[in-house]
């Protein structure tokens, strides 16, 4: 019944880092576009064939999750770059990596990883698979 994962939602309480750490560090494509209830202008974060709509904690729009909370999430990317090269853009952008590179299991077999936090202090895994 489900074939692809189209885009998730990101609740920040830091719009403007969240975007600089998404943006300017990982290379995502920052865009506008109108949606939810009422339609308004919204954000969201642009990479391959996915995106991250963001929602500002207090001004979240509808429908939302039941209790949208900064930190929450635990995502895996997967590097359009080698590991290397990742981890030297986000030492040279300040970002601390917080474990690996590690051997672990994505959705098509294993990959090698690396774990740092955004602002609102997500898990944010960047990986390649082996």
């Amino acid at each position: 019944m489900i074939a692809s994962i189209d885009h998730i939602v990101l609740t920040t309480a830091r719009l403007d880092a969240c975007v600089a750490f998404y943006r300017d560090v990982l290379g995502m494509r920052l865009e506008s576009f109108i949606g939810g209830t009422p339609p308004v202008e919204r954000l969201a974060l642009v990479f391959g064939a996915q995106k991250i709509n963001l929602h500002v904690k207090g001004r979240e729009f509808e429908p939302k999750a039941q209790l949208p909370t900064p930190g929450a999430l635990d995502l895996c990317f997967i590097a359009a770059v080698p590991l290397e090269e990742a981890m030297r853009r986000l030492t040279e952008h300040g970002v601390a990596i917080e474990e690996g590179p590690v051997t672990r299991t994505g959705a098509r077999g294993k990959i090698q990883s690396i774990y740092v936090r955004d602002p609102d202090l997500n898990l944010v895994e960047i990986s390649v698979y082996l």
